[in-house]
């Protein structure tokens, strides 16, 4: 199939949806949609803001801002129905409070580890003698170490806890088999305990995203099938008719990342040319069809939630689920530009980049127009600041890769710093801080206790958002000026080297301000668990005890 085949397909293609748009606009398919958007939310809660990260002053600022909305009513039989549901609520949440602080605790080391790995690899580039002492410190290594910290630490421990405490509470029901959750829990970490000693011993497969050596890899795949079954097990017994959106997204996650580590491991199969094309499609597809997808489900059940306020359209988010689904598959193919690998393979993977921006639309409008009228609640939320502005990087981190996808643009920005600066806008700008987000949201769940300095949670927002800010903007800057700068057969290749050192530096102050927003955090999560430093019992409960009893009592 030649390049010109390619293209007419993806027109018709376009065509094709352009016409099941216009006609799913006059069917109403993208008007609101509340039996399935209200599925969240128990009778009555609707207007009711949900933020358990808040003092009390916030959540009364907060609720009298949702307040300014809407007309608020009063029914005593709904509000009565709804301490029932809520007391149901509860329950679930209690199923999933051991397994969710495993997970998230695990996150949390690993995220420390990973920053620490990755500001000592950043100085190395512009201060290449700090720290030469042992070959594990080197930069090949430790870099190295700091990606794979990233990707099978941090933030898959983060999805998982995530996902093992917002599923029960969508589909209604406690969490079964959580004791299969603990034990993958252990496999997957021990994997990557001994995958990284490999790494730090000089012991890898070589390839970016894979050097995990495959024999530990089997650990993974035991590991992760122990941590779905309770979620398979919890979605057999679910109470609810309807599946909510984030389901979807989840569900779709944990089945599709299974498959991409399993053939992306898969010894003596991939060799030379298709190794490489199988190495983009696995470390394209990690992000964009596991770490996506989670973060995606939680924004769509966290910022309703806080907000008291349904989706806007339920069906635009199912667009962009299946565009997702459909676009995503082969988009890693455009790091292989100018390589030697089918050009209709090259062109394929730069549409469905392009074709990308129908599911970002879907979600970006989605979120602005549920916060709507909505945007001054930001400033007394602190869950919400870390999920929207999140969800805005997924959409300047999309629009940039599609555009970054383009020959044009990727002859400049291939093999340079500007590809770092935009990976670090999809796996951190994106996914990190909607974790954050989220986790703010949950502990108090967990463990029954308020966050007992909630001015360290602001102080970790701004210290990650200035961070990453310099990190993204010097990178970014300094990248393209190194991609031109190699594109000049005039210029010397060290001039290249020699412009982009205080770009560099400034990455590694920009990493510095973020690694310092990960230590607070990460003491902030311990002095919780620890239930250290003032006591705080108010929103994160959700009514007075007296009341759950009561309504538990009648249920």
């Amino acid at each position: 199939m030649n390049t010109l085949a390619i293209l007419l397909l993806t027109f018709i293609l376009s065509v094709t949806g352009l016409f099941v748009f216009i006609w799913s606009l006059r069917k109403h398919l993208f008007d609101d949609n509340p039996a399935a958007a209200n599925v969240i939310f128990s009778e009555g809660e609707i207007g009711k803001v949900e933020e358990p990260a808040a003092t009390e002053a916030q959540r009364n600022a907060l609720q009298s801002a949702v307040d300014a909305t809407h007309t608020p009513t009063v029914d005593p039989a709904r509000d009565a129905r709804m301490n029932i549901e809520l007391a149901e609520r509860v329950q679930a949440d209690r199923s999933t409070a051991y397994a969710t602080f495993v997970f998230l605790a695990c996150a949390v080391a690993w995220l420390i580890f990973a920053s620490t790995a990755g500001l000592i690899s950043s100085i190395k580039l512009h201060e290449p003698d700090f720290l030469t002492q042992y070959a594990w410190l080197t930069f090949g290594r430790l870099r190295t170490l700091h990606l794979n910290a990233v990707a099978y630490g941090w933030a898959p421990m983060a999805a998982f806890g995530i996902a093992i405490w917002t599923l029960p509470r969508l589909l209604k029901t406690p969490l079964m088999g959580g004791r299969f959750a603990l034990l993958g829990a252990m496999l997957w970490n021990a994997a990557l305990i001994a995958g990284l000693g490999s790494i730090a011993a000089g012991f890898n497969d070589g390839l970016e995203w894979l050097e995990i050596p495959w024999q530990i890899d089997i650990l993974f795949v035991i590991g992760g099938a122990l941590i779905g079954l309770p979620l398979v097990f919890t979605l057999q017994n679910r109470k609810v008719g309807h599946l909510y959106v984030s389901i979807w997204y989840m569900g779709a996650a944990l089945f599709w990342f299974p498959i991409l580590f399993l053939v992306g491991n898969i010894p003596g199969v991939h060799f030379g040319v298709e190794q490489a094309t199988m190495n983009w499609w696995f470390g394209h597809n990690v992000l964009g069809l596991f770490y996506t997808p989670i973060a995606l489900a939680s924004v769509y059940y966290f910022l309703p939630k806080i907000i008291g306020r349904p989706i806007q359209s339920y069906n635009l988010s199912l667009l962009g689920f299946w565009a997702l689904a459909f676009f995503y598959g082969q988009v890693g193919g455009h790091h292989l530009i100018g390589g030697p690998v089918p050009g209709w393979l090259i062109t394929l993977s730069i549409v469905q980049s392009v074709m990308m921006v129908v599911p970002v639309l879907a979600f970006s409008v989605n979120q602005h127009m549920t916060m709507r009228h909505h945007f001054k609640t930001l400033i007394y939320s602190p869950t919400l600041r870390f999920i929207v502005l999140g969800g805005m990087m997924y959409t300047l981190s999309s629009v940039q890769g599609s555009l970054e996808a383009l020959r044009s643009v990727n002859t400049v920005t291939h093999f340079t710093h500007f590809t770092v600066a935009h990976a670090h806008l999809g796996l951190y700008g994106f996914f990190s801080l909607v974790m954050f987000g989220a986790i703010y949201f949950v502990m108090p769940r967990v463990m029954s206790w308020e966050w007992p300095y909630p001015k360290l949670i602001a102080l970790h927002f701004w210290l990650v958002v200035v961070g990453f800010g310099i990190y993204f903007v010097g990178l970014s800057i300094g990248g393209w000026l190194q991609g031109v700068a190699m594109l000049d057969a005039s210029r010397p290749f060290m001039e290249s080297v020699r412009l982009t050192i205080p770009y560099l530096e400034s990455r590694s102050v920009g990493g510095a301000l973020m690694t310092l927003g990960h230590l607070v955090f990460a003491a902030h999560f311990f002095a919780m668990a620890l239930r250290y430093g003032p006591r705080r019992v108010g929103p994160a409960l959700f009514h007075k005890p007296a009341a759950l009893l009561a309504a538990m009592a009648e249920a």
